[in-house]
């Protein structure tokens, strides 16, 4: 059953968006499920920061329409923004304040009753206790995102929009703050996340794939693959680099990734990519298999080929 308006915390049509002669966000339509975390996937410079202040009213759109929460997004910013935890790609709280001196700090400019009560819930709830009197400029990448989640989550906001909260983080502590956001997810927040890292779109309900501001793929991740319609072979064997040359001037071959210790081909006529692979293994002390296309396949498929169709950024 599809969602009625009602349970979406975000759907806008047709936004655009200008800085000077470049065109940033370029007719995107998306819709987020109340409690459905999304994930917002491009290369640097893709439009994917402008387009989520687009969404929350932190930017005005020069042309489109619709609603964060049910609010609308071009006349009823300052209500979104109150219902609404943003988590910029940077750390941006002081690093000479304690953990709980931040978080007062921020309850603060909420102006939020029972402040005290907020904060001791918002230390409590993300493991935050025991560090509460630590300087922030001491804390690890990890413990930096939790302070930041949890100021995110003080004053209980409906909808979280995260702008890539996990770079530069550890592996361990992106796994416990994937933990946390499908939490928070269960009891009915909706999240937006940007990402570069592909196990962490995977573990999102839905995803959006944007490039040069253009919306080119969304759906879940199996649907998102099964869009692209590309088959794939993996080869296994020696100077895999200069297999990977040689193939991509092969005609049924779309593309050609290596991936660690084997060669990944890809190509929409499938029957023409088998034959290219087998011609390429005869002779040759190669291993091949017919694997199933991944969502890191069409990821750098899609990047490729929105390269090709508008050029490189300046």
């Amino acid at each position: 059953m599809n969602p009625s308006a009602q349970d979406y915390a975000i759907d806008v049509r047709n936004l655009n968006k200008h800085f000077g002669d470049k065109h940033v966000v370029n007719d995107v339509s998306l819709q987020v499920a109340r409690g459905e975390i999304f994930g917002f996937l491009g290369p640097n410079g893709s439009g994917k920061t402008t387009s989520i202040r687009l969404m929350c009213g932190l930017l005005t759109p020069d042309s489109g329409t619709g609603t964060c929460l049910g609010f609308d997004i071009n006349r009823e910013s300052a209500q979104i923004k109150r219902n609404v935890g943003y988590m910029t790609q940077r750390f941006s709280y002081w690093e000479d304040l304690t953990i709980r001196e931040n978080l007062d700090f921020v309850a603060r400019i909420y102006q939020m009753k029972n402040r005290k009560e907020a904060v001791d819930r918002s230390l409590e709830s993300l493991g935050l206790q025991s560090r509460a009197h630590q300087l922030t400029g001491s804390l690890s990448g990890g413990w930096k995102q939790r302070l930041a989640l949890a100021a995110c989550m003080l004053h209980e906001p409906r909808l979280l929009l995260l702008d890539e909260p996990t770079a530069g983080v550890d592996p361990a502590a992106r796994r416990d703050f994937w933990e946390e956001l499908h939490q928070l997810a269960a009891h009915g927040i909706s999240v937006l996340v940007s990402t570069h890292y592909m196990d962490e779109a995977e573990r999102c309900h839905k995803l959006a794939y944007i490039a040069y501001g253009k919306l080119l793929a969304k759906g879940t991740a199996r649907e998102v693959i099964e869009s692209q319609n590309l088959a794939t072979w993996a080869l296994y064997g020696d100077h895999l680099s200069q297999l990977s040359e040689q193939l991509r001037k092969t005609p049924g071959v779309d593309q050609t990734v290596v991936f660690g210790s084997a060669l990944h081909v890809s190509g929409h006529d499938h029957a023409a990519l088998e034959n290219a692979v087998k011609q390429a293994a005869a002779g040759a002390e190669l291993r091949i298999e017919r694997i199933e296309t991944g969502l890191e396949d069409v990821f750098i498929y899609l990047m490729n080929r929105s390269t090709d169709n508008f050029g490189a950024r300046p």
